[in-house]
């Protein structure tokens, strides 16, 4: 996501399923058989990448399709809306100062992370419903993070310690006042699907029918996102932003250093960026 601009979730529709090609059946061929020729091609089309999982229960093999196909469905239904902050006192800028720092809060907790993008996710859901001005948005942050907190981790941080680490901006009745307003707006409903759950998914899909199977996209719907997320790396490896948290964060050995790795400062990743970033000054 880019954090500067405002989030653009509402996606690209998706592809329809694919269309298995239908076997010629011949006058001489029974029913039997024809049904049996659609079912082979079927199988061989697409490969079942959860075949293998079900000695182990706690991937839901025989459900995980069910599952998958709820959290796209309630994706839609729980959709931040693009551009949602014009008109408001705060702006994109502000928004993304704010997720660069609950980044740095984040990983001083030591908190999953499904933590980080829970809290994202109720912060857009909330500011697109409430109208909140600046003095108020990074109370809107750190709740939003204790209440990712308190769905997500085994030991959630106390209010106290937000409190703290606002460095004693708010109280922690301001934080449970905001705690009520954010669950009333979103009706109690924390159990958005968030973008980790799909890239998992995507993950285990490798290869590219099978990806574009089981994510429901194509190229043409991946590539101005990756565009986007190319102009990111080039904005943070060329220090076009002051916004580094991101880079740090990976840029640990616990996280692998990947976000060291060559490949981010390639050919194909700056001309993927190309498009989308300005003009060189003279």
């Amino acid at each position: 996501m880019n954090q500067q601009d405002q989030p653009a979730a509402v996606w690209p529709k998706r592809s329809p399923v694919p269309q298995v090609p239908q076997p010629e059946v011949s006058a001489n061929v029974s029913m039997k058989e024809a049904l049996c020729q659609v079912f082979s091609v079927a199988l061989l089309a697409v490969e079942d990448i959860d075949e293998g999982d079900s000695d182990l229960p706690q991937l839901c093999s025989e459900y995980i399709k069910d599952i998958y196909g709820y959290l796209q469905r309630l994706e839609t239904q729980q959709s931040v809306r693009p551009k949602y902050m014009n008109g408001y006192e705060i702006n994109g800028r502000m928004r993304a100062l704010l997720i660069d720092w609950l980044i740095q809060v984040h990983s001083r907790f030591q908190l999953l992370q499904e933590t980080l993008y829970l809290t994202v996710a109720v912060l857009d859901r909330f500011l697109q419903v409430q109208t909140i001005g600046r003095k108020k948005l990074q109370l809107v942050g750190v709740t939003a993070m204790l209440l990712a907190s308190k769905y997500e981790e085994m030991y959630s941080p106390e209010i106290c310690d937000f409190v703290y680490i606002t460095d004693n901006a708010f109280t922690k009745a301001h934080i449970r006042e905001m705690e009520q307003l954010i669950l009333q707006s979103l009706n109690f409903e924390l159990g958005r699907p968030l973008p980790l759950h799909f890239l998992r998914r995507a993950s285990k899909a490798g290869n590219t029918p099978t990806q574009e199977h089981y994510s429901t996209y194509n190229e043409n719907h991946l590539k101005p996102i990756m565009e986007h997320i190319a102009r990111n790396i080039v904005s943070v490896n060329e220090g076009r932003t002051k916004l580094q948290a991101v880079k740090n964060k990976y840029a640990s050995s616990r996280l692998m250093r990947i976000s060291l790795i060559p490949q981010l400062t390639s050919t194909f990743v700056n001309d993927m960026a190309a498009a989308l970033l300005p003009e060189p000054k003279p």
